[in-house]
């Protein structure tokens, strides 16, 4: 089990093109699933399937908000027969939630950037950073539309529940 304080920022892009995503170290392409579990108040309870080149993963997460861009995160593999009977604990109200990431490194960093079938021209970018006040350098080509970091309606656990409208 993998646990720890999660610090990322959050963005809502114009898509950008795969083909110049592709061009940058660690990229990769997953599909990715995830259905939201009931839990208590402030806590987000969830489990992914994550298929990137052939490979099928499962993980069952466990969040704990700290502030508006972290959170006490603990995280575990799964088998697929586990994945497939917490789904049915899905949180009422929620559907899953369906996205292609794509991550890829730059300066120093992994970006991570969620194509959902909701929205056409724009999508969400996340990195991951060691601090809430580390520099970031986003790349030029990347266009964003609007920061929405520790914006409750962005998160994907939201998002199971009503998706927001395209900022585009």
């Amino acid at each position: 089990m993998k646990t720890g304080i999660e610090t990322e920022r959050k963005y809502v892009i114009l898509k950008p093109d795969i083909n110049v995503l592709a061009t940058f170290p660690d990229f990769t392409e997953s599909y990715i699933t995830q259905t939201y579990l009931s839990s208590e108040a402030e806590v987000t309870h969830r489990v992914r399937r994550r298929v990137s080149a052939g490979k099928t993963v499962y993980t069952e997460t466990v969040k704990r908000r700290i502030s508006p861009s972290s959170a006490l995160e603990s995280e575990r593999e799964i088998g697929e027969s586990e994945y497939f009977e917490l789904t049915k604990k899905i949180k009422g109200g929620t559907v899953p939630i369906e996205k292609i990431r794509y991550t890829f490194s730059y300066s120093g960093k992994l970006f991570e950037v969620d194509f959902y079938p909701e929205w056409i021209k724009s999508c969400i970018m996340e990195i991951e950073l060691k601090s809430e006040d580390e520099e970031i350098g986003i790349p030029t080509f990347i266009k964003i539309i609007r920061e929405v970091t520790g914006r409750r309606e962005y998160s994907n656990a939201f998002m199971s529940h009503i998706f927001p409208t395209e900022l585009v």
